[in-house]
């Protein structure tokens, strides 16, 4: 029984190192020309920042347990100092709270260092990048999903470790029943409408400030801001997350104009002019966002599998991701929770 992984995130990296630990006929395919899905590092000089997701908590077993598997290392965010708020008119107070992320953990290197680990852990004939599907098909108990260059792949079963949304943009046949693509289409596809912005600098001067590198915003364009800096040494880097939709952001030269003076408003005249500013906006990549994420969530979603999205194709279609994981969906936990979930609904057999 061979099983076709759509989607090498977290959750699909994770289900095809499970199936190749346990000896089963696996291929992973990913669009991108990398492994991670959402979860996306940029390193620079020694530093090693989270375009996507960072952190992880206490009470989330199955990160942990993999972080520990991987002989990777996890630190503390740090949360030393003052929170500063900046109000709709840009008045700045500083000691209104502390850091909110107090007690959650990033990963040593950043997150694609778990990532990596895991797609270097995959025999290269069972992964492929550069693979988008652009159409399943169902013919005879046998699944063939035909790639945007022409080539076709046959398997027994699919899992489609997408967000609902993106997989949605598949052409399907026989196509899925009306009440399957509206449950697909009502999933919010997490951080797919946001931008995170990370300005690097030499020295962790709000530190010395007795900050802890946390801001809330009313004015923006960052609305929250964290200290991004690695566990010791630097360059140390302070991040947010943009607030303003994607019709206003779309000129990142002005879009950059104003995150330097917010930052400056903020934290002061050394924090004017990073020696780096990086942006990420998730809402521009197709393989994340579609037009119905455009729209920044501002609340975490209920998420988990609808019964309409099981037992499709009589039940050789599944889906994997974080948005429906049951528990902790949304989080990087819940990519794992899917992967772990979808486990219990393949038809799986050994190869001899």
């Amino acid at each position: 029984m061979r099983t076709l992984i759509v989607g090498g995130g977290l959750s699909g990296l994770a289900l095809a190192q499970t199936l190749e630990a346990q000896g089963h006929d696996y291929l992973l395919v990913e669009a991108r020309s990398r492994f991670g899905g959402r979860i996306l590092t940029q390193h620079s000089d020694g530093g090693d920042f989270d375009m996507g997701p960072a952190w992880f908590w206490p009470g989330q077993p199955r990160i942990a347990a993999l972080v520990a598997r991987m002989n990777l290392q996890k630190f503390n965010q740090f949360a030393d100092g003052k929170l500063t708020f900046e109000d709709v008119q840009g008045h700045v107070q500083r000691g209104q709270g502390f850091s909110s992320m107090e007690g959650s953990w990033r990963l040593l290197g950043g997150l694609d260092t778990l990532t990596a680990a895991l797609a270097n852990s995959l025999p290269d004939h069972r992964k492929r990048l550069n693979t988008p599907v652009i159409k399943l098909e169902m013919s005879e108990d046998r699944c063939s999903a035909t790639l945007s260059g022409g080539e076709k792949i046959s398997a027994d079963q699919v899992v489609l470790a997408l967000p609902p949304r993106v997989a949605g943009q598949i052409a399907f046949s026989p196509t899925l029943p009306d009440n399957a693509v509206l449950a697909m289409q009502g999933i919010a596809t997490w951080m797919a409408g946001q931008v995170k912005a990370v300005a690097v600098y030499d020295t962790p001067f709000w530190r010395n400030d007795g900050l802890s590198g946390d801001a809330i915003s009313r004015k923006g364009p960052m609305v929250e801001i964290h200290d991004a800096s690695p566990a010791a040494g630097g360059p140390y880097a302070l991040f947010g997350f943009i607030g303003v939709p994607p019709q206003v952001r779309a000129d990142e030269q002005r879009l950059r104009q104003h995150l330097h003076a917010q930052l400056s408003r903020l934290f002061g005249p050394q924090a004017a002019e990073p020696k780096q500013l990086y942006i990420k906006d998730w809402a521009s990549d197709p393989y994340t966002s579609t037009e119905a994420d455009k729209a920044p969530l501002y609340a975490h979603p209920t998420y988990g599998l609808p019964h309409a999205m099981t037992n499709l194709w009589k039940n050789k279609l599944h889906f994997a991701g974080t948005e429906v994981a049951p528990i902790f969906g949304g989080y990087i936990e819940g990519a794992l929770e899917a992967a772990e979930n979808v486990l219990n609904t393949l038809n799986l057999q050994r190869l001899t």
